[in-house]
């Protein structure tokens, strides 16, 4: 059995005043080519497949041919939905959906045994059994209780999660003795686990109301296939649970990293091998920092990468020189007659004038919520990880209003 692993497609992103869609029609058409070369039986998709619970009809239009295209290949695919994707709407043609090879898991459904799936084999024979995990919402396995503290919820989803893991891992361990008792269990999610980590420097980050959910929790799958966490990873340094990453930057901390979909193969009922295939850079995106001298060196290395059809896409974070009042035009001297686009520019120093000045010259049209929610989060004194907790719980309020509008 071979899967491909992949998640947080976010189809439908507004970046800066960017649009995503070129890059994700060129990486949906990547991912294709790879289910042929590599003889796929199944593609999962663990969560959050469009960028928001009302994404564009340009981006329905995508997801909507990519199963076509991929249906072509020979392989099934099975998308779970994320925090960001509307239950809803991902539901709305699941019976459709299903004509075509794909299965759709939106929410946590009311029976149980509707998140249970055999996968198969391109010759059709049974290959693995799937726990079917989407994003799990507390109100999806929680009944609010009168008194209980912060604390008290945040134990009780967590909870909660375990036995949702539990449960269906137990009809898993029933359909697999039902089909000859030696086939992999996969189990898929779409959360923040206990060591997770959002960029280089490893540290526990925090997205939800819950934080962390532990590894150990996990029943005893073949292999958790997981999505939410933007960065390609091990989750404790443990073979069989990873995050395989999104598959482009989606900000500007994610332009240094190497996005990756997991090739797992699964052999006499285990696990055997799984290997990162490489996704291929579709949109040059960098982020540089510097005084204005530094800066005029690099943005002229960066345009190489770039062409007059293609421009690279720049963040500048200005040192030394930031307290310039015409810094903006200083910058787009700098950038004259190059094949490069600069889309946000960045004062170094920390303090909150300056941080207001620097908004001051963007529009609304070039940040989304989330970046002003990041950028007034900026101007406290705050750690990472409690930055990082308050704009997880901020992204949590934020979907459960989209999905009350869907």
């Amino acid at each position: 059995m071979r899967i491909l692993h992949t998640s947080d497609w976010h189809l439908g992103q507004h970046f800066m005043g960017k649009t995503r869609q070129a890059e994700h029609q060129a990486f949906c058409a990547w991912l294709i080519d790879q289910a042929r070369e590599q003889a796929i039986d199944a593609v999962l998709i663990a969560g959050d497949i469009f960028d928001t619970g009302a994404p564009p009809s340009y981006a329905r239009e995508q997801y909507n041919r990519f199963i076509v295209e991929l249906r072509a290949s020979g392989c099934e695919l099975v998308v779970l939905g994320g925090n960001h994707d509307s239950v809803a709407m991902l539901g709305e043609s699941k019976t459709l959906l299903a004509q075509l090879g794909t299965r759709v898991i939106p929410g946590v459904c009311e029976q149980l045994d509707e998140q249970l799936l055999v996968l198969h084999c391109r010759d059709g024979t049974p290959g693995a059994v799937l726990c079917g995990i989407p994003f799990i919402r507390p109100r999806d396995v929680l009944l609010s209780q009168a008194g209980q503290s912060a604390q008290d919820k945040q134990q009780s989803l967590q909870q909660a999660i375990a036995q949702h893991y539990q449960h269906l891992y137990a009809l898993a361990e029933a359909k697999r003795a039902e089909l000859g008792g030696d086939l992999p269990i996969i189990a898929t999610g779409h959360l923040t686990t206990v060591g997770a980590s959002a960029s280089d420097s490893v540290r526990e980050i925090y997205v939800g109301s819950l934080e962390a959910f532990p590894a150990s929790a996990f029943p005893p799958a073949a292999y958790i296939a997981l999505g939410h966490i933007h960065r390609p990873q091990k989750v404790g340094g443990l073979e069989h649970i990873r995050y395989c990453g999104s598959p482009i930057p989606l900000s500007f901390d994610e332009a240094k990293q190497q996005k990756e979909v997991l090739l797992v193969e699964f052999d006499g009922g285990g696990l055997h091998q799984i290997t990162a295939l490489p996704v291929p850079c579709f949109q040059p995106l960098l982020s540089l920092r510097g005084s204005l001298k530094e800066l005029e060196a690099q943005i002229k290395q960066a345009a190489q990468q770039g062409s007059a059809e293609q421009p690279v896409w720049l963040e500048v974070m200005v040192g030394t020189d930031d307290y310039l009042s015409d810094l903006q035009q200083r910058i787009a001297a700098l950038c004259e007659g190059l094949p490069v686009e600069v889309l946000r520019i960045r004062r170094e120093r920390g303090n909150a004038s300056a941080s207001l000045q620097g908004q001051a010259r963007e529009t609304l049209d070039e940040l989304s919520v989330e970046d002003v929610f990041t950028q007034r989060l900026s101007s406290e004194s705050l750690d990472e990880g409690e930055q990082a907790r308050l704009l997880g719980l901020y992204q949590q309020v934020v979907s459960e209003l989209r999905e009350g509008e869907v």
